[in-house]
């Protein structure tokens, strides 16, 4: 039996490296698996509970293969590796050699404990950057791609403060909400729990394009690039929702800052709740749509939160280093007026209906507040409380 294992493996195929009619090494096994038509990740679960890992699945002996497994799947085991899968083999290892690159396996130390749990858990992680992030607590911050302006104010102090706190922050490097939590724990600097990015793409492949430098700033400030999809997989509606599983599965919890009724970041939570996390979300106006996500959640029993603490509160006391954000928090001037006024732009008639005051009091109290620095003057001559800085 020994000697027919070679002939299967790269028979007829002629690659860089690659001699034909030779056992494969363990980091081709594994790149194969990972790789092999009509194998998913809960298939590629089952071979990896009946063998010890990719490399002993594929030299088994024909007898073992088809007494512990399906036929279909021993069968396709017993094939010679396919000229196409060889060349997916081939680049990828091409790309691991790369300095800072790595190819982790689901029997790698440095796969993520939280994310082997999964049923459907990658068999094999392409990463980008500083692997030690992978093996610290996290949180998920995800939301809307075409966020509020209060949105991403909060995305980003709540990622500040989370990574301050010692948590990596993971995220899914989209427009809005995810690009400025990654920006949000960044600006905590090295001393910081870092940010991971998890990509529905292949790592050769960023998107969107315009987070390529987000994207290199990630790996140059000590945090990580991660993906499962082989090189050159592009942008595909159905590769984002398996995205999302591993944001949700790296994490302990998820807070969702803004979100529509039909948003991914909805689909993420459920992962979340389906994984035994916690989930989380921040409230906002009622009349906006990008809310309804996050009220929804609330409603079917997310923790609602203001501050960073009101998560930490649920992992345990951990001390605080810092001051903690609130979600769209201002300053507090002793004023009726600014009492009156919230994060949605209001007119000076709707405060004299909250307030009771005369016009000519709220129009003096707003200069006030405005020559303070209390309140921005938006469009149609309403006010609001300012943004957070970033």
């Amino acid at each position: 039996m020994t000697s027919e294992r070679p002939e299967r493996w790269f028979s007829h195929v002629k690659l860089k490296g690659m001699k034909p009619n030779r056992p494969p090494t363990p980091m081709e096994s594994w790149i194969r698996l990972a790789n092999e038509p009509g194998v998913g990740p809960v298939m590629a679960r089952t071979i990896l509970d009946q063998f010890s890992d990719a490399h002993a699945f594929y030299l088994a002996t024909p007898d073992a293969l088809r007494a512990r497994l399906p036929a279909q799947v021993a069968q396709r085991a017993l094939r010679p590796c396919a000229p196409e899968l060889a060349n997916i083999i081939d680049q990828t290892l091409c790309w691991a050699a790369k300095p800072g690159h790595h190819l982790v396996t689901f029997s790698d130390p440095a796969y993520p404990p939280r994310l082997r749990q999964m049923t459907d858990a990658p068999v094999m992680l392409f990463a980008q950057g500083d692997l030690t992030v992978l093996l610290r607590e996290a949180i998920a911050i995800v939301g809307a791609r075409r966020a509020t302006p209060d949105g991403l104010d909060n995305a980003y102090a709540f990622a500040g403060y989370m990574a301050r706190q010692g948590w990596c922050v993971v995220s899914g490097l989209a427009d809005g909400i995810d690009g400025a939590a990654h920006q949000g724990a960044l600006a905590a600097g090295l001393q910081g729990g870092g940010t991971i990015a998890v990509l529905g793409t292949g790592m050769d492949n960023m998107y969107p394009k315009s987070h390529a430098g987000l994207a290199t700033e990630i790996v140059d400030k000590g945090g990580l690039l991660v993906s499962e999809l082989p090189l050159g997989s592009p942008v595909l509606p159905k590769n984002f929702p398996s995205r999302n599983r591993i944001v949700a599965g790296l994490t302990r919890g998820v807070l969702v800052v803004e979100a529509t009724l039909r948003s991914g970041s909805l689909i993420t939570a459920r992962l979340a709740v389906e994984m035994g996390r916690e989930v989380f979300a921040i409230p906002g106006s009622i009349h906006s749509p990008l809310t309804r996500g996050t009220h929804s959640l609330i409603q079917q029993g997310a923790k609602l939160v203001e501050c960073g603490q009101d998560i930490l509160s649920e992992f345990g006391s951990v001390a605080v280093k810092t001051a903690e954000p609130r979600a769209r928090a201002g300053t507090a001037p002793r004023s009726p007026v600014w009492r009156a006024i919230g994060y949605d732009p209001v007119s000076a008639q709707v405060l004299q209906s909250r307030t009771g005051l005369p016009p000519e009091t709220v129009q003096l109290e707003l200069i006030a507040l405005e020559m303070a620095g209390s309140i921005d003057r938006r469009e149609g001559g309403c006010v609001a409380r300012p943004r957070p800085p970033r």
